[in-house]
């Protein structure tokens, strides 16, 4: 039952925290700050369930709007940015306040403005641009480059190629500019996304661009790494490990010092969360799926597993048959009839899983390349006819009831889409998009391709959609194009990572890879559509017949001789020669070449017989390769993928544009671990392998340390030195340091007051000083005891408001838990330092064994500090 209740703000709150003193801090929208006082809440918490109401009462009139305090005549320091992040620094007793972009430093004592920096490490005092101005700015520009060319590019060229051409780089460049100007992709790319304290007292921070920043206590920006090319989501601590999790679902295990120790796929969506239990890191994942993995990973537990899992493969190896069908048309800027995409798409789609829709030219003009490129250069793109598109043939799949659309991706007139069979949906995942222009100097899509990824059955399969060069001699420039395209077509996920993640499946959880994630990889990355299992490229590839007269391609077209017409194609000598296309085959064809036609005009005599009469030819094609290497009748974990043609043909009834739509039905055959099986046999290793149980009993150890006094007594300003030893020769310890309670003792003889704070941090008159940190092997670290005069607000004496500021006179006694493991270790080690501080001024001797009588006298004190559990425990324990 709450206890209670109260409104702390007006506005939204978006991140709490509890300090060490035990205060609330609270970050809210418009980046203000508020601090609730241990105090306040105490008694609070301390008053009668009927006096529910002046408890609610005291706790919301408490609070401290640290904002108001640093505002002077008008004008604050602070961001007026929504706070993002709250971070307590439980080694210098600091608050570290986060937005976006900005940062602020707190004395968590004190309450006291120590620093504004922003996320580049300079101090600053921030003035914030209305947004509304920003806008306008980047409006303005654009309209001046859209709408307003100057008359001396006017004059300079008549012919309307060069003057779209202009227009299409001005329109792009300008955006660019405009963009750079403001700093839109720089400041997004430093938004800060994640914040944590790591075991040696440094803080970390992550960005949406994927840089890991380390910073001293003090706010100074030491050094940055990138490890991954995409944004940052969250952080855990476990030891001297740094964990780190990123929105492709990738995780990765960094030292102290920053280096990279390993990284995996752990979901197929974002990691949102990473928390640190006994044994295992647990991961989080949008979807709600939660991974649990060792804490000892990457090490020999992870290899004798693995060693072990492979030797009983044909246990869990499960082999499935899906069927695929790829479909490619140039739309030539027209739109199809309902029966037109029946003919090609739902007349075959009844056995088929997945669809793979590429079109190109759905919308062409230099207006419409001109926005096209405008909208890339900011991040957006599609168009109105390429939704049309899209929903059109959604209806031809029976989108509704049969299929679901798993995305698309337009790059100016190229479009690319994928639909999944329901039944089939859970099997499916991970789908990512890509894009890459080629025309105008590799900066316009009217020529380029666009890519779609998908998981199938924990198996990666990329479709490519190409619009190649135009013209007969331009072999050379699409045999570049095709180059391009697959060498630059880069997916947000890396395609390695996604591979690595379906060697382990459901034992992922268990097994992280140690691969080279991220940069420092001197050799050139190999490029992404090389690491898939399948690839497939459909389009327009623009590959004419050469060597042949329009008449004589008319006469072997129209006796069907598709055999001799093959030996002239360009796009197959230019595979034979290993210049396009390499190590990708292509169905046998056995269908008349699908381009020029005119339109509206049903079977082979509707052939281009105007005034330029282009020759015939199979622009459109669909190539394609697997795992095979050398020819092999079965998949297997080993080449998990095979696939075989079933249909391979042009539809050419329709007549809607001056290109024949072409279909490819494959039946590809994937080979995968049966999840629940693999589980299973996992299990029976982990509890039936010696060595795995020796492993396990190793992280039971913890490094032995020892501490120069278990009683501290303070008089005064007394302060007192705790020395903490690693008598280790090897292994590094990590150390917190804890509150159980504190005991007031009263002048009158009466029972002393026992406060338990479990959770909740010191009393504000003790300082520990660091109360974290790291000790090498054979090192020690010193700790800081000392008391501070505190002035304590003594609101409510026998139910009277009291409204002066009292000194506390009481002699207090604490009990200060010393949390001590290893790198690694899933034990912890505890020493208890009773400190206590006598105001009255007399010298009092504790010693140990008058610490255990005392506590035989009064053995409700004690326990009550240990198994009282605090909601705020995990705070604490996160550093």
């Amino acid at each position: 039952m709450d206890h209670c209740q109260w409104r702390p703000s007006p506005r939204k709150i978006l991140m709490f925290l509890t300090m060490l003193a035990g205060d609330l801090w609270s970050g809210s929208e418009g980046g203000f700050i508020k601090i609730w006082p241990w105090e306040s809440l105490e008694k609070s918490l301390s008053l009668k369930p009927e006096e529910k109401h002046m408890a609610a009462l005291l706790t919301e009139r408490s609070f401290i709007d640290l904002r108001s305090q640093v505002t002077v005549n008008g004008a604050c320091s602070l961001s007026s940015q929504d706070v993002k992040f709250l971070l307590s620094d439980h080694v210098r007793a600091k608050v570290w306040c986060a937005t976006l972009l900005s940062f602020s430093l707190w004395d968590a004592r004190t309450r006291e403005l120590l620093k504004v920096f922003n996320v580049d490490g300079q101090t600053e005092n921030r003035v914030d641009m209305p947004s509304v101005q920003q806008d306008q700015i980047v409006e303005d520009e654009m309209k001046i480059k859209f709408v307003s060319p100057s008359k001396k590019e006017k004059s300079q060229s008549s012919s309307f190629l060069q003057r779209s051409r202009n227009a299409i780089m001005g329109a792009a460049d300008a955006v660019r500019r405009v963009a750079k100007g403001t700093g839109a992709f720089v400041e997004d790319g430093k938004k800060t996304e994640a914040l944590v304290l790591a075991a040696d007292g440094m803080i970390w921070s992550g960005s949406t661009s994927g840089l890991l920043v380390q910073w001293d206590g003090n706010g100074n920006r030491l050094q940055e790494f990138n490890h991954h090319p995409c944004s940052v989501q969250c952080f855990c601590t476990s030891g001297t490990q740094i964990y780190v999790g990123y929105v492709t679902g990738v995780v990765q295990v960094l030292d102290l010092e920053g280096n990279l120790i390993a990284g995996w796929v752990a979901h197929n969506g974002p990691v949102i969360d990473l928390a640190v239990g006994i044994d295992y890191v647990f991961s989080l994942a949008t979807h709600g799926g939660i991974r649990g993995w060792t804490v000892t990973s990457p090490g020999p537990l992870d290899n004798i597993i693995r060693t072990e899992l492979a030797a009983k493969e044909l246990k869990y190896t499960k082999r499935d048959n899906v069927r695929i069908l790829v479909g490619t048309w140039n739309v030539g800027q027209g739109r199809a009839s309902h029966d037109s995409l029946m003919s090609w798409l739902g007349s075959v789609v009844s056995d088929v899983g997945i669809v793979v829709i590429g079109l190109q030219e759905v919308d062409m003009g230099a207006g419409f390349l001109a926005m096209s490129a405008a909208k890339e250069t900011v991040g957006l793109e599609g168009s109105a006819v390429g939704q049309w598109w899209l929903d059109t043939i959604g209806k031809a799949l029976d989108e509704a009831t049969t299929f679901e659309r798993m995305g698309s991706r337009q790059l100016a007139g190229l479009l690319i889409s994928l639909w999944v069979k329901k039944n089939l949906r859970p099997y499916v995942g991970d789908f990512d998009v890509a894009a890459v222009p080629c025309g105008f100097g590799r900066a316009i899509g009217n020529k380029g391709g666009v890519g779609v990824r998908i998981r199938v059955y924990d198996r990666i399969m990329c479709f490519v959609n190409c619009h190649l060069a135009a013209h007969l001699e331009a072999v050379n420039r699409r045999n570049a194009d095709f180059d391009h395209i697959y060498r630059n077509m880069v997916f947000s996920r890396s395609s390695n990572l996604l591979n690595n993640a379906s060697a382990g499946v459901s034992t992922a959880a268990h097994m992280p890879r140690n691969t080279n994630i991220g940069s420092g990889n001197s050799e050139e990355p190999k490029p992404e559509l090389s690491q898939a299992d399948v690839v497939v490229f459909l389009g327009d590839f623009n590959y004419r017949l050469f060597g042949i007269s329009y008449d004589e391609a008319r006469d072997f077209v129209s006796q069907r001789c598709f055999d001799w017409l093959r030996e002239k194609d360009q796009l197959r000598e230019e595979m034979k020669a290993g210049r396009v296309f390499q190590g990708m085959r292509e169905a046998l064809i056995r269908f008349p070449p699908t381009y020029k036609f005119e339109r509206h005009q049903a079977g082979l005599a509707g052939y281009d017989s105007g005034e330029k009469k282009r020759i015939p030819a199979w622009c459109d094609r669909v190539i394609y390769r697997d795992n095979r290497s050398a020819s092999v009748s079965d998949c297997s974990l080993e080449c998990p993928v095979v696939s075989s043609i079933l249909q391979y043909e042009a539809c050419m009834d329709v007549t809607d544009s001056d290109h024949k739509p072409v279909r490819c039905k494959f039946n590809v055959r994937i080979a995968h671990s049966d999840r629940s099986v693999k589980r299973q046999e996992f299990g029976k290793i982990f509890r039936s392998n010696e060595k795995i149980k020796s492993i396990l009993e190793e992280l039971s150890y913890v490094p032995e340390t020892i501490v120069s006094t278990n009683s501290i007594v303070l008089q005064h300003h007394d302060s007192s030195i705790l020395r903490i030893t690693n008598k280790c020769v090897k292994d590094t310890a990590t150390y917190k340091i804890i509150c159980e309670g504190q005991t007031n003792f009263k002048e009158d003889g009466e029972e002393p007051d026992c406060h338990p704070r479990g959770g909740f941090g010191f009393p504000r008159w003790l300082e520990v000083t660091p109360a974290a940190g790291v000790i090498r092997p054979e090192e020690f670290v010193e700790v800081s005891i000392n008391h501070r005069d505190v002035l304590t607000l003594e609101e409510f004496v026998d139910g009277i408001p009291q409204n002066w500021w009292s000194e506390d006179t009481r002699d207090k006694e604490v009990i200060l838990v010393v949390k001590v493991r290893g790198s690694c270790s899933t034990q912890t080690h505890s020493h208890r330092i009773l400190v206590r501080h006598c105001y009255s001024g007399q010298t009092i001797r504790i010693d140990s064994k008058s610490n255990i009588s005392r506590k035989n006298q009064v053995p409700v004190q004690r326990p009550e500090f240990r198994q009282q559990p605090s909601t705020f425990s995990n705070v604490v324990d996160d550093f």
